[in-house]
């Protein structure tokens, strides 16, 4: 079997030494080859020149902006010329160590959060040929594996970035901190601009912030999962929770329903959209927007699809 790695050197819980338990315990399974990443965006290549290679497996050792460049990067590895099947069928499978500070993806997976135990499940994985086959979510013509933002937590995800690259660590205090920020002093709360357009169905308009999930958990607090969408599986499309209005006590409500034990965000404030295969997102005016955790600039519209049985992943 053969396997390339993709290792962000950056990754923020791995050092060289794990590095190298990583990649002597991988090349016992399979013949391995090693690329690192140099910039961002770089993964995205890396995954697909091997697709083209013809690769089995591509393993990630990052977090979940790496796996998200290394699933764009498959994706864009297909056949020119399909010969049918399901992407899944003609794709190498992915595997995710996780090495980020959240690692939202390989735990929605069922991987454990700490990179040596999801090193173990993979090898084993590897070793009995298990996998499973999950949809994607596609955002225009980039794909994501968890979770999209239109609004405010996009706008909290720059603010991180932002800190972050000011020498911040990642923490859950940090991403409150930042939350506290943006809804009390950089959004507009009182003038709702978005507007949800699905095929067949009456718009829904002045929608304040949108989130997507392609799964659940949406993201974690610590050990925490939070849970807008808890029904939101990589086996059905798409998932919304959107708020009319960003006011106090109603989004307060919101959040405290959101991290409960047996999530169920409800009120009049709220609209929930289940197993959604496409929508459009419109809005009067620029909105933050990210995939997978990960900033991508503001935008006024974006189209969103459910690709389903795109890619095997190693489990």
């Amino acid at each position: 079997m053969r396997a390339v790695l993709v290792v962000n050197p950056k990754a923020t819980t791995t050092s060289e030494r794990s590095r190298d338990v990583l990649v002597r315990a991988l090349r016992s399974e399979v013949d391995l080859s090693v690329r690192y990443t140099r910039r961002r965006g770089h993964a995205t290549t890396l995954a697909r020149e091997a697709a083209e290679e013809g690769v089995d497996v591509v393993v990630t050792l990052g977090g979940d902006g790496t796996v998200n460049e290394v699933v764009n990067g498959l994706m864009a590895g297909l056949p020119a010329t399909p010969d049918g099947g399901t992407p899944a069928q003609r794709l190498p499978a992915l595997a995710t160590v996780p090495g980020g500070s959240t690692n939202v993806f390989a735990r929605a997976l069922g991987l454990p959060r700490e990179w040596p135990e999801g090193t173990s499940m993979i090898l084993e994985g590897l070793r009995l040929g298990r996998s499973r086959t999950i949809g994607l979510g596609r955002a225009d013509d980039r794909y994501f594996t968890f979770c999209a933002g239109f609004g405010v937590d996009a706008a909290v995800i720059h603010r991180v970035e932002q800190a972050r690259r000011r020498g911040r660590v990642s923490t859950p205090a940090l991403y409150m901190r930042s939350t506290f920020a943006q809804y009390f002093f950089s959004s507009d709360r009182r003038h709702p601009a978005i507007s949800l357009e699905r095929p067949g169905e009456q718009a829904e308009e002045e929608l304040a912030t949108v989130i997507i999930q392609n799964t659940a958990p949406w993201t974690y607090l610590g050990e925490r999962e939070i849970n807008p969408n808890p029904e939101a599986s990589f086996d059905l499309g798409l998932d919304v929770l959107a708020l009319r209005r960003l006011r106090v006590a109603s989004t307060a409500r919101t959040v405290t329903q959101s991290v409960a034990r047996h999530a169920d965000p409800r009120g009049r404030q709220v609209l929930r959209l289940h197993d959604v295969p496409e929508f459009t997102l419109v809005s009067a005016r620029p909105q933050a927007f990210q995939l997978d955790g990960d900033y991508l600039g503001e935008r006024q519209k974006v189209r969103f699809a459910s690709v389903p049985d795109a890619l095997r992943v190693i489990c």
